[in-house]
């Protein structure tokens, strides 16, 4: 641990030997909006814990957030609804999270920059040019590729969006695909996908990080950042290339109705007396148990609530294909049948039926081995 603290500050030391980005500093923003020191450090004592370092890392993560406003970041758009920027942009009280997201310095943004036109696109070149090998490079959305590139062109000379892509993804330090569509081609690319949207981590042959949700919590954009500022790589992920320190759990596992879901309690259909007492929403679709995300702990809209708390089921928002996979919404997975060896059985009914199957082998096999073991004796 000592090893790993001596590494973070050095690193921290090098960022902070940069000239800042912009005009004031994070701290300045922090009390401007009338948050106090105690606060910012309740919050990195938080964020630390989020991205799974022990608690005397929290002033290294407050001084990382300090420091945010040293990296450049390239933001691009491909084929989505901006939602994702929306979360982070659109917020009644700024919270510290938003904050910081403010004070990085956003070299192309198209959603919040002023520039049009071959202004933007001068804009970007320069960017990934002044800042070659430094940028963080956050792209939002599916992107058409192979032969239907051309249904997302950018700018006047029409360079579409895929190119966009690999030209920006080339120098970058780091590559993040913020929301679903940008992680595993969204909307865009349910069935039948018209435009071949893709992934961007198919478009990239560079490592993509992705931050899937449909759109992802503020937390989870921001902590990737801040892990990057600390330690200057990639954090471990898991086999979708997202970082376990968010998407390490399943939304059931950390739910506040999981308890109803152990009792056998569950909403039945919208409206009934099981919703209004809290009961479990597996029933009426929610996918939660086959979900992976912090949503249960972050919560969205400043922390204060997320779907489920609201009434309604995880729709699987942060799984590959989802909008193929999790359908329908309102309906549990055990409800869709297939063919299988065990007969049309849903996926829940299945496992079931696997694990008694186990246990009867088993058993039989214990049942075996004594009776040898007997007629030896």
């Amino acid at each position: 641990m000592v090893k790993l603290k001596e590494k973070i500050i050095a690193r921290l030391d090098s960022l902070e030997k940069l000239p800042s980005l912009k005009n004031g500093s994070i701290k300045d923003a922090l009390i401007e909006k009338g948050f106090t020191r105690r606060d910012f450090m309740k919050w990195a004592g938080a964020m630390t814990a989020a991205i799974g370092l022990p608690s005397v890392f929290a002033p290294s993560v407050a001084r990382a957030a300090e420091l945010a406003d040293r990296l450049p970041v390239i933001w691009l758009h491909m084929a989505e609804c901006t939602g994702c920027s929306e979360s982070l942009l659109r917020v009644d009280t700024p919270s510290i999270d938003s904050l910081i997201f403010d004070y990085i310095s956003l070299e192309y943004h198209e959603t919040i920059m002023s520039a049009s036109g071959w202004q933007a696109e001068e804009n970007l070149e320069n960017a990934i040019e002044k800042y070659k090998g430094q940028y963080i490079l956050m792209v939002e959305g599916g992107i058409p590729a192979g032969s239907s590139e051309f249904y997302l062109t950018v700018g006047p000379h029409g360079t579409t969006g895929a190119e966009h892509c690999r030209i920006a993804s080339q120098n970058a330090a780091a590559i993040f695909a913020i929301g679903t569509c940008s992680s595993f081609g969204g909307v865009q690319a349910a069935y039948p996908n018209p435009t071949n949207s893709q992934p961007l981590s198919k478009i990239t042959s560079k490592p993509v990080i992705n931050v899937p949700g449909c759109p992802p919590s503020e937390r989870n954009i921001i902590g990737n950042v801040l892990h990057y500022i600390l330690f200057g790589t990639l954090p471990a992920l898991d086999n979708y290339n997202r970082p376990k320190w968010a998407y390490g759990l399943r939304i059931h596992d950390l739910c506040e109705r999981r308890g109803r879901f152990d009792a056998g309690e569950f909403v039945e259909s919208f409206g009934d007396e099981g919703a209004k007492d809290g009961y479990c929403l597996y029933k009426v679709g929610c996918k939660g148990p086959y979900t992976f995300n912090n949503c249960s702990k972050e919560r969205f809209n400043q922390h204060t609530s997320w779907p489920v708390q609201a009434g309604h089921g995880c729709i699987g928002c942060s799984e590959p294909d989802f909008w193929d996979t999790m359908g329908p919404l309102q309906e549990p997975l055990t409800n869709r049948l297939y063919k299988s060896v065990f007969g049309g059985l849903g996926a829940d009914a299945t496992a079931d039926r696997i694990s008694i199957g186990v246990l009867a082998i088993a058993g039989v096999a214990i049942a075996a081995h004594a009776a040898i073991g007997a007629a030896k004796k």
